[in-house]
């Protein structure tokens, strides 16, 4: 990161491509990257991550400008566009991969997820099982991953599962929209 000012959250929440569509729109994140974290491969590649044999998640890193959007803004909005109380699986997409999980950069990171988690408890009727765990390693995902969404908006994913989940986060959170 070359700015100093900068931060990074890391974030699964099921297919990164639906996750990377909606924390691109936000104001004050700078960048979206689609990648692998938590695991025990090195280098992995969509194929082997896929496989479920290499303990990673798919993820965002996000680098953001904590002066125009907090950390804790982004783990609510985190919060309201996945179901973090399915293990292991969202929706049709099921596999360690898509877990819910929030890799924290530092203890303010980890005090401020684990007090989102006690917040966010009452909008669901099933305990909240998002995993939070010290970022260690992200890698990211092959350049075909990247901006997925809004380069293949057309493809079938990408209208049936992506799209309705962008079209809600960009209801509630207008305020935010870059």
């Amino acid at each position: 990161m070359a700015d100093q000012n900068l931060q990074q959250a890391t974030l699964g929440g099921g297919c990164f491509w639906c996750i990377e569509a909606i924390f691109a729109d936000l104001q004050g994140v700078v960048e979206v990257l689609p990648g692998y974290a938590g695991g025990d491969v090195e280098n992995p590649s969509y194929e082997l991550v896929c496989t479920g044999t290499t303990n990673h998640a798919e993820v965002v890193q996000i680098t953001f400008d904590p002066e125009r959007i907090s950390y804790a803004e982004l783990l609510e909005v985190f919060f309201r566009v996945h179901d973090p109380t399915t293990p292991n699986r969202q929706g049709d997409d099921i596999g360690t991969q898509y877990r819910s999980v929030i890799f924290y950069h530092n203890q303010e990171q980890k005090q401020l997820a684990e007090e989102a988690i006690a917040a966010n408890q009452g909008l669901w009727d099933d305990p909240i099982v998002t995993e939070v765990v010290a970022f260690t390693k992200f890698y990211p995902a092959e350049d075909y991953h990247r901006e997925y969404f809004k380069n293949n908006p057309n493809q079938s994913y990408c209208r049936l599962v992506i799209n309705p989940k962008v079209t809600k986060f960009r209801t509630e959170f207008k305020a935010k929209l870059k």
